[in-house]
Formats: C-alpha cells, structure tokens, sequence
C-alpha cells in the first residue's frame, strides 16, 4: 500500500500519473496538486473507472514553503513526486524535510530570477570553480544530502529519460559491460514532426533557455565551454536517419563525471532542424529569450515567460506529431584488457505514445521513467538515505522495469562512433 503526491499536471506528469495508474499494485493511492486544480481534476475524470488506484486532487501554489507543507500533512504520502517546475526542486526538497517524507523530480535545480543576489554570488564562484556558466547544476540539491541522510530520507534526483535513463545505462554498462569506460557520449535525437513553424517538445521557457546557453563538456578532469551550438556533428539514427546535432550542456554531465571513476570525456548532444534554430536565433537576437524583466506599458514582464504563453503548449503536441525518438549512450573502453565500444539506447514512436497516454513521445520518455523511479523507492528496491542521481544506485531492477513499461531498450555492440 502506497500513497504518492504528486506535484505538478503538465504533459510529463499527465504521463507518470497515467503510468502510475497502470501500475497500481505499487500506487494504490494518487493525490494530484496543482496551481491549476482544474487540470488535475480532468486528469482524474479521464482516468474514471481506468484503474484501481484511488485518485484525488489538491491545488498547491508549489513556490510557497507554507503551503506545500500544510497539503503534504494533509495527504500524508510515502513520497512526493515533484513534476512542477526546475525553479521549485528546493522550495519542494524543503517541503519534504519538515514532513519527513520522501522526495524525487525530473530535473535538477535552476532558479527562476537570474537577478536574486544570493544566487548570483554563488553562481558566479560557481563558474569560476568548476568552468561551465549554465544556470542549472546539481550543487544546490547536493548541499542537502547530509538534510537528507539525517533525517533517514532519499531524495532521487532526474529520473526522467536524461537526466534518468541515460545515467542508468551509465550505470549498467559500467557494472555489466565495461571494466573501465573512457568515453560517454548522451545522444538525444527527436526525429518527430508536429507541423508548427516553430514549437518545443518541453516547457518552452525551460527549453529554450538550455538551448540557447553555452555548451560544455567534460574532459580529461575539467570542464571544456564552448559557444552555443557551435560544436556540431552528423550522426545517422536507427529508425529516423541522418540528423545534425549539437553539443549542449546537460546535467547528467556533471554527476556522471563524480560517479563515473576514470571516464576521460562525456559529451552531450541534442538534434535539431535548420528551421527550429532559424527562429530560435531570431527570437534571442530581437531579445526574446531574455529572462531579465523589461517594462511594457507600465508592466514589468519576462520576454521569454510572454514567449512561452505565445507557442504551442507542448502538452497538445500529441495528436499531430508524427516520427520517432532514438535517445541513447554510446561508450568506449576496456573489458577484459581489450578495447570495445557500446551503444545502449531506445526508440519511441511518438504516435503510439499518443495512442496510448495522449501524449507525444518527449513527454512519454520522461513520464514513465518519473513513475520507474518512484517505484524503485516506494518497494525499497533503492533504499538508501541521502541524495541521489540514478547512477548511484543498482541499475537492473529499473532496466527491467524499463522494458516492461514502455521504453525497451537495445544494445548496439559495434555502433559508429562520433567523431
């Protein structure tokens, strides 16, 4: 018997509830919350007389410590799955600790004012410390890892698909596969259409600031930054052909090069078509992508928060977005004293994701790894007190469980390299 509250009811959390909801011998009770009660209430019809699970929704504004506090007492849950927003993680995490419950989410942390004064001195020592200036990185949640350990919690922190998935096929190729592993390269390609001059798969004000930031990658023990999308590569995918792609600065990075031992170089990179940057490049040059708030008509407002409200919501992509996903780690290194080379990765069709949940496949291959990871704490298969990314535990239970709940994956054992 166990009792999840799940915070947020966008497209990614619409998939997790509804995975959670298949999977109802281990989420026998569900409570949606939500700053917009009403979409958690949809949910709930939708999902009327579908599952065993009992379902009920709460409204949160998730950014108050006050709040969150007073629904999590009320609901009492095992643990709290965090679906909200990145600008949220700490305000949750905190949320968590007063409660003594449980806490997991999708992505790492990244505030919401690049102005507060507090953030901004530490960030800067930050790039100076370490060398990459992206405004998301793990320390903030790492500095509450002794909080975590004690007070005999866990906090799980990106289990979507990456961060998430792709540090569990960090994590097996290391037990499974490799005896030392040299090289990681994070391919993440979406090869869907959705027919709209210009739209994101995600939350746009969050995608777009990833994509416009400067790339960087790990290697040989430091950080290496380089200019937004100037490190570009070719790679032909199975199922979706030829794409160029793109070195990004991404989370996983960072905790991979802490848990990786010996790993001489990790990179990231992300397709994308000539028309998505076209328009991207555009609207950061006309100051679109700005997070710093500017006065109109009398109104302070944030270029990219107007932005956001302008494009698609990526949550109605699904029905009209055709293609397939290949996201996958390719490796190089040693086993058994000789040199080999690895590429674990999955497919997803973006509509039989659709078909079954409603959703386009970027939001699928995040959702169902929120509700694997959930399943991994709440039946104890990962039990361990502190704060944790998803390399740090054993990866077999949720491989498999990656294959029985929708994101099988597949080993290439002599897959080409990126140059």
């Amino acid at each position: 018997m166990s009792k999840v509250l799940v915070i947020g009811c966008g497209g990614v959390a619409s998939v997790a509830i509804q995975k959670c909801c298949q999977n109802s011998e281990v989420f026998t009770e569900i409570c949606i919350a939500s700053r917009t009660v009403s979409k958690c209430d949809d949910l709930k019809e939708k999902l009327a007389g579908k599952t065993a699970t009992k379902i009920t929704t709460e409204q949160v504004n998730a950014d108050s410590f006050d709040e969150l506090v007073a629904l999590i007492e009320k609901v009492k849950p095992d643990l709290v799955m965090n679906i909200a927003l990145p600008y949220q993680d700490l305000t949750i995490m905190d949320a968590c600790l007063a409660c003594k419950v449980n806490y997991m989410d999708t992505a790492n942390y990244e505030p919401e004012d690049l102005t507060d004064p507090d953030w901004r001195a530490q960030y800067e020592e930050r790039c100076k410390v370490k060398g990459f200036s992206a405004y998301f990185d793990y320390s903030w949640q790492w500095a509450y890892k002794k909080k975590f350990e004690d007070a005999g919690l866990t906090a799980l922190l990106g289990s979507g698909f990456d961060p998430g998935v792709t540090q569990a096929y960090c994590a097996y190729a290391q037990k499974h596969l490799f005896d030392s592993i040299d090289t990681i390269d994070i391919l993440d390609c979406n090869g869907g259409d959705h027919g709209y001059p210009f739209a994101t798969n995600f939350n746009p004000e969050i995608n777009l600031r990833e994509v416009s930031a400067a790339g960087s990658y790990w290697e040989n023990g430091k950080w290496v930054e380089v200019e937004p999308m100037s490190i570009k590569r070719e790679y032909d995918f199975k199922q979706v052909g030829q794409k160029d792609m793109y070195v990004l600065h991404h989370e996983e990075i960072e905790s991979l090069a802490e848990n990786i031992p010996g790993v001489k170089r990790i990179r990231f990179f992300m397709t994308f078509g000539q028309s998505y940057l076209t328009h991207m490049n555009c609207l950061e040059n006309v100051g679109m992508l700005s997070t710093e708030p500017i006065n109109f008509e009398g109104n302070q407002i944030v270029p990219i928060q107007f932005l956001k409200d302008l494009l698609p919501d990526p949550a109605s992509l699904g029905p009209r977005t055709v293609g397939k996903t290949n996201i996958g780690c390719i490796f190089t290194g040693k086993k058994d004293g000789k040199e080999k080379t690895e590429y674990i990765y999955n497919i997803c069709d973006h509509q039989e994701c659709y078909r079954e949940v409603g959703s386009q496949a970027i939001s699928y291959t995040t959702g169902v790894p929120a509700m694997i990871g959930a399943m991994m704490l709440l039946t104890k298969q990962w039990d361990k007190a502190g704060v944790y990314t998803v390399e740090e535990f054993d990866p077999d239970p949720y491989m498999d469980a990656l294959n029985e709940w929708g994101l099988p994956w597949e080993v290439d054992h002599a897959p080409t390299l990126v140059e």
